[in-house]
């Protein structure tokens, strides 16, 4: 898989595709920060005409897993890695577009650094801001990663 936003979002569509459907997409990649998007629409929106809460959170977290899968890449190593906590604060209605960002690029970096140190299951929490069209944060997403050499 080529790490670009079209590699990954032909990726989510044969690998992830609940995210692809309700229209999830990575805009941005590099090895330091991430961003996807996702737009308001029919699929996946909730009674009181905004994102759906679960959507926002498929967004988050893919904002922050690619960072890993990167680093995975980039370290040429194969890992594990999985959800094993998350917490979500929401403080606006996530209306038109929404975009998720995660810069925490030299954490996983880091922490792949120990990981192949160590030989050590290795867990990081990464975060997510979801930012409307006006620049304001509607929701914030943390997840805590536990990776592991497979």
């Amino acid at each position: 898989m080529e790490f670009t936003p079209l590699g990954i979002n032909l990726y989510t569509f044969f690998n992830l595709p609940s995210a692809w459907w309700c229209g999830v997409r990575v805009k941005e990649i590099s090895s330091k920060y991430c961003s996807t998007k996702v737009n308001l629409n029919w699929i996946n929106k909730n009674p009181f005409k905004s994102i759906f809460w679960a959507i926002q959170g498929m967004a988050a977290e893919l904002s922050t897993g690619v960072l890993i899968m990167h680093a995975s890449k980039s370290f040429k190593c194969d890992i594990s890695m999985l959800v094993i906590n998350n917490k979500a604060t929401f403080t606006k209605k996530a209306k038109g577009q929404i975009v998720f960002s995660c810069d925490n690029g030299e954490a996983v970096d880091k922490t792949f650094t120990k990981l192949l140190k160590t030989n050590k299951s290795q867990t990081l929490w990464l975060k997510a801001k979801g930012i409307d069209k006006e620049g304001d944060i509607v929701s914030t997403f943390d997840f805590e990663w536990t990776l592991l050499l497979k």
